[in-house]
């Protein structure tokens, strides 16, 4: 029996009832936990997202061990004694949680291509809510490499400078580098259900920001067009955030606060697309 039919035909507002707003607390609860489940139920995806900057800690990071340190400090505008290993941790840890969002946008679309999403949206659950737990499911995959880094990078023998505060400061500007990456990603994936499309992408952009970023090398070295992308540049800003804690025990809270603004803008701007865009088919 419809339920016209049981209460004297009244008809339902079916666009009205699509239209009300539906607390999402335990949504993104539910949601936010799977996406943590599938990170940690998948050996492999931990194993890569470690060894990945372990790889370029111990193999770039030693292509300048037999330049004389006075050269090398000269080259790296650093205090006397630093060697490039300590110079590039920053740099690795930050260019780092710059790919992590592909994986959360080739997440999104398996859930498209195996149906899921499909489920989920026919609830009461908003895009937006999808789109934030995708976004905070991946900035926590890369954090987890980063306690394995340093430690590490403690067996290459590299001293740490900075207090306990300014390394959270540091750890929370690349959580903040990490969200902002997972978000643009996911919104410039929003529409596709096309698996190719998140690698495209990532070999598109993350060379570029990579290189121009003061990450590896001190941008002061580069060509002035390079050093205007690397003013604007939030994985610069993040290394430079990590290296004043690393090298010289020092802490520039406006990287932080630039850092912060970039993960907000890139927020409100995938939330608008995803609330429009984001579909399974």
């Amino acid at each position: 029996m419809s339920v016209e039919n049981r209460f004297g035909g009244l008809p339902v507002d079916r666009e009205a009832v699509a239209g009300t707003w539906v607390p999402q607390g335990s949504q993104f609860y539910g949601l936010y936990a799977r996406e943590l489940i599938k990170t940690f139920r998948n050996p492999w995806v931990i194993v890569i997202t470690v060894v990945q900057p372990f790889m370029w800690l111990a193999f770039f990071g030693s292509s300048f061990a037999n330049v004389p340190l006075a050269q090398l400090d000269l080259l790296l505008h650093a205090p006397p004694g630093t060697g490039y290993l300590q110079f590039l941790l920053p740099g690795v840890l930050s260019t780092s949680m710059l790919t992590i969002g592909m994986f959360g946008s080739m997440s999104t679309i398996q859930d498209k291509r195996f149906g899921f999403m499909k489920r989920i949206l026919l609830t009461p659950t908003s895009k937006s809510t999808v789109y934030l737990t995708k976004a905070l499911g991946s900035a926590t995959r890369g954090m987890v490499q980063i306690p394995v880094m340093l430690v590490a990078a403690w067996a290459f023998g590299i001293s740490f400078q900075g207090s306990l505060l300014m390394w959270l400061g540091w750890l929370l500007g690349l959580a903040f580098l990490g969200f902002g990456f997972s978000a643009f990603f996911l919104a410039v994936t929003a529409s596709s259900t096309d698996w190719q499309t998140p690698g495209v992408i990532s070999n598109f952009i993350t060379m570029p920001l990579m290189f121009a970023s003061g990450a590896l090398f001190p941008s002061a070295n580069y060509p002035g067009w390079m050093q205007t992308i690397a003013a604007y540049n939030p994985v610069g800003y993040a290394a430079l955030l990590g290296r004043g804690v690393v090298v010289n025990g020092t802490f520039e809270w406006t990287y932080l606060g630039y850092l912060a603004a970039f993960a907000a803008v890139m927020l409100a701007v995938g939330t608008a697309v995803a609330s429009r865009y984001l579909k399974v088919e």
